[in-house]
């Protein structure tokens, strides 16, 4: 391979890892705050992208405004799936909790199969976003560049939040000690709810990027990316916002780079990402950046 080659395909790799990282912080928010795997978390990219097809192609509103209601609206869907499935059972048994998060992730699914059908849709692409890029002898897609950015602006943003105010210092404290921290005044509540809010909003942005990368959807879209967040934000330390990032990006190059230098790996690069959870959980159950168990920080 030469290096124009490694170059191209290392700018692809951090298209997808951007991806990946984008939502699986989702993940490892809400892990973080409730010990809470949230399976439903990659079917709120699915109704993203449908919001953002259906205020285009139906509505035709202006390419913003659509996509700019579909992150909107997945975030307000996050606030109300946390009220309405997840806080009830709070003081359940975890398992209780894993099995709604199950359940709600079914819920999205067929809700939307019945209400739009099950035949995929193109996803309008913005002209802006569409077209090449090439310089020096690279030749990439205009939204290997794009979604990188994006996907920074959007990190900077939540560890803005997270690290330098008041409601992120309340958010850590949630995630050292829930009960300790309401005794304290801080309306637990509200914070939990304001993380979902904020992860859910990250994985409506991630659904609308993953729908311009690859233009089409069905409502069974989320499941496979949902899946590799969640092994990116395993591999980064569930439970650790710096981790998840890390996992997504180190996720997204190794797929990209299978692909690249094992062509006839091809078919075996989602393989590959289970393949290795399992030796991850293995050799460090913690991930990368994480903590022993019940010790997980945003």
């Amino acid at each position: 391979m030469d290096l124009l080659t490694f170059v191209q395909q290392l700018i692809n790799g951090l298209s997808l890892g951007s991806l990946y990282a984008l939502i699986a912080i989702g993940y490892t928010m809400v892990y973080g705050i409730l010990r809470l795997i949230n399976f439903a978390h990659g079917d709120l990219l699915m109704v993203a992208a449908y919001v953002g097809v259906m205020g285009v192609g139906l509505f035709a509103w202006p390419w913003p405004l659509a996509f700019g209601l579909a992150i909107a609206v997945t975030g307000l869907l996050g606030v109300l799936l946390e009220r309405g499935a997840y806080r009830p059972l709070r003081r359940a048994p975890r398992i209780s909790l894993l099995i709604s998060a199950i359940a709600v992730s079914f819920l999205l699914e067929n809700l939307v199969l019945v209400i739009v059908g099950g035949r995929a849709k193109p996803f309008p692409v913005p002209a802006v976003c569409s077209g090449v890029i090439s310089f020096g002898g690279l030749s990439l897609p205009r939204l290997s560049f794009l979604i990188p950015l994006a996907t920074a602006s959007f990190l900077a943003g939540l560890f803005y939040i997270v690290y330098r105010t008041q409601t992120g210092r309340a958010m850590r404290a949630i995630a050292r000690d829930l009960e300790m921290t309401a005794l304290m005044g801080i309306d637990v509540n509200r914070i939990i709810a304001f993380t979902f809010l904020l992860g859910s909003l990250l994985a409506g942005a991630g659904g609308v990027l993953w729908a311009m990368k690859y233009p089409q959807v069905n409502p069974f879209m989320g499941i496979l990316p949902g899946l590799k967040a969640f092994i990116a934000a395993v591999l980064g330390g569930i439970g650790n916002v710096s981790g998840a990032v890390l996992g997504g990006l180190l996720l997204g190059m190794l797929e990209i780079m299978i692909v690249a230098f094992f062509p006839s790996w091809a078919g075996y690069r989602d393989a590959v990402a289970f393949i290795l959870l399992i030796i991850l959980l293995l050799a460090r159950p913690t991930g990368l950046l994480g903590e022993a168990l019940g010790e997980e920080k945003l």
